[in-house]
């Protein structure tokens, strides 16, 4: 059986000793110990440590990286993707997952989070789990959830959580 992916989108800004670091460290942790691998941008701060986190739990973790970054990628990569346009990158980065977590992060993870909830609420890609974790994610969704109410759009595709061990086992529970 083929191990699932999930993928983590967040900033690359968090540092070891930050909290977000922490919290995308343990997130990584339990997708491992539940059996699941993650795919990241594959960088550093909240990339760096969800595949940190996965790897040193046995876990797999893949990074889809852009060429026009001057970054470097996380060592914790178990394979890396090299990619020439953000829209490849953000091809593989949907296409890899089976199911999609959203971490701090500032605009670039909010087109990430924009782009599979339209995909996913236009039938462009199957359903599939999105969770948001952070009260930013939270007040964000429930505006954009009013909007996609007025348009009689399917509404409850993205579940936020504030703690981050119900939100690792709602996707565990949801890739069984």
């Amino acid at each position: 059986m083929n191990k699932k992916f999930v993928t983590v989108f967040g900033s690359s800004i968090p540092k070891e000793n930050d909290e977000e670091y922490k919290i995308a460290f343990k997130l990584g942790e339990i997708f491992a110990r539940a059996g699941l691998n993650v795919c990241t941008g594959g960088y550093q701060g909240i990339m760096d440590a969800v595949s940190k986190g996965c790897t040193q739990n046995g876990g797999e973790a893949i990074g889809v990286t852009l060429d026009i970054y001057n970054s470097i990628p996380s060592k914790y990569l178990t394979k890396e993707i090299k990619c020439k346009t953000l829209f490849e990158r953000l091809t593989n980065l949907i296409q890899i997952g089976d199911a999609y977590v959203v971490l701090q992060g500032g605009t670039g993870t909010l087109v990430e989070l924009a782009i599979v909830w339209e995909f996913i609420n236009k039938n462009m890609i199957e359903e599939k789990p999105i969770a948001v974790h952070g009260e930013m994610w939270r007040d964000i969704t429930d505006l954009m959830e009013k909007q996609i109410v007025r348009e009689k759009r399917k509404t409850g595709l993205v579940k936020k959580f504030l703690d981050i061990n119900e939100l690792a086992n709602f996707i565990a529970d949801s890739l069984k």
